[in-house]
């Protein structure tokens, strides 16, 4: 792919995520418009952005939020790493081994079933409430969809290859590594923008929770305490960041995929 190719590929996907933002916002003002019961805790965008940026407090407010979403970013991080290569490496093993995968799909498949509110309790008895509670919650949330959708990748590798590097004397460990995860990048990525969202409510959900930091913290207080501005503020910066944190992944991925094609071309 040319490299004028590869940005107007990239500008596209950027507009239609701007259009999916747009809609947000219009969903959100006739969320507001058609339940005016509402209209003593609701806050319109134009009232959150005041709050944030125009008022008298915006810069002390503002200070609040940015700096817990500081932290709620690098609780994303945290369970978005520990939950992508965990997923890689028991793909990896379940492609390898089929009967490792038969025996411990299923049971996989059945701890993803158990609410997640329901596990904090023993979660945080376990690990306690630091960053290894929000390695294992949102490494939890990350990591069941990215499994299927890796495994998917890794199965789909052209038996072709494989048969070459079996022929020539390989094992499934170099199969795996010189066939099936180069070819599986594409479900990689998939999994990636799909996880990153996933992700950031981990870490909400570990935050709020668990280890009381953050703005899922900021979530848990500002609800009882009739703190409506900092409510909504909040909701909309971990929209707006699941947002672009979901569209960096994606030009990421244009561009990792642009050089793969023109190195196989």
């Amino acid at each position: 792919m040319s490299g004028t190719s590869m940005v107007g590929t990239i500008a596209r996907f950027l507009g239609s995520l701007l259009l999916s933002f747009v809609l947000i916002l219009a969903l959100w003002w006739l969320f507001l418009a058609a339940f005016p019961s509402t209209d003593f805790i609701g806050r319109s965008p134009v009232e959150v952005y005041q709050a944030l940026f125009t008022d008298s407090t915006a810069e002390t407010f503002r200070s609040d939020i940015f700096h817990n979403l500081g932290i709620t970013l690098q609780d994303t991080g945290i369970g978005f790493a520990t939950g992508m290569i965990a997923a890689v490496v028991v793909a990896a093993v379940f492609v390898m081994f089929r009967p490792a995968a038969q025996t411990f799909m299923p049971l996989a498949m059945l701890l993803r079933s158990v609410p997640l509110v329901a596990m904090t309790p023993l979660i945080t008895i376990i690990v306690g409430r630091g960053p290894a509670c929000v390695a294992v919650m949102g490494g939890i949330i990350v990591f069941f969809p990215a499994l299927v959708m890796i495994m998917t990748g890794l199965n789909n590798a052209p038996r072709q290859i494989d048969d070459v590097i079996t022929a020539y004397g390989g094992t499934p460990a170099t199969s795996m590594l010189m066939a099936k995860l180069p070819s599986a990048v594409p479900s990689l990525f998939a999994a990636a923008k799909v996880s990153v969202p996933g992700a950031m409510i981990g870490a909400t959900v570990a935050e709020w929770l668990g280890t009381n930091q953050g703005l899922g913290s900021t979530l848990q207080q500002a609800l009882p305490a009739a703190k409506y501005d900092e409510l909504w503020a909040s909701v909309a910066v971990i929209t707006v960041s699941s947002i672009l944190l979901y569209a960096a992944v994606g030009v990421i991925e244009k561009i990792v995929l642009s050089a793969m094609g023109s190195q196989a071309t």
